[in-house]
């Protein structure tokens, strides 16, 4: 099923520092944070590069919907979100559906 959008979360090595954003194509846009593509960004800035939480959604309205929601949380309740999928904090980029 091809999906309209995606709400992900990034971190940097030390899981200290955490990015929350939404894209169409999730595949390509982690590898931007990955290569520091925009070297000036906050990304690039605090070296975010690893994959920690995503979701997916049929229209990409509901997934800014839910990075709104996301953001509007404590850091808390983000660590919550991630170690309910992730509990090892694994980079998951490798499991992104090929496609997205």
């Amino acid at each position: 099923m091809i999906r309209g959008g995606y709400v992900y979360i990034m971190t940097n090595k030390y899981n200290t520092v955490l990015y929350t954003g939404v894209t169409s194509q999730l595949r390509d846009r982690v590898y931007e944070h990955k290569t520091d593509f925009y070297p000036h960004s906050f990304t690039s800035r605090y070296q975010i590069h690893k994959l920690v939480f995503f979701e997916g959604f049929d229209y990409i309205e509901e997934a800014i919907a839910r990075e709104k929601q996301i953001k509007s949380g404590s850091r808390k309740k983000k660590i919550e979100l991630i170690e309910n999928m992730n509990p090892h904090w694994k980079d998951l980029f490798e499991q992104i559906p090929v496609g997205e």
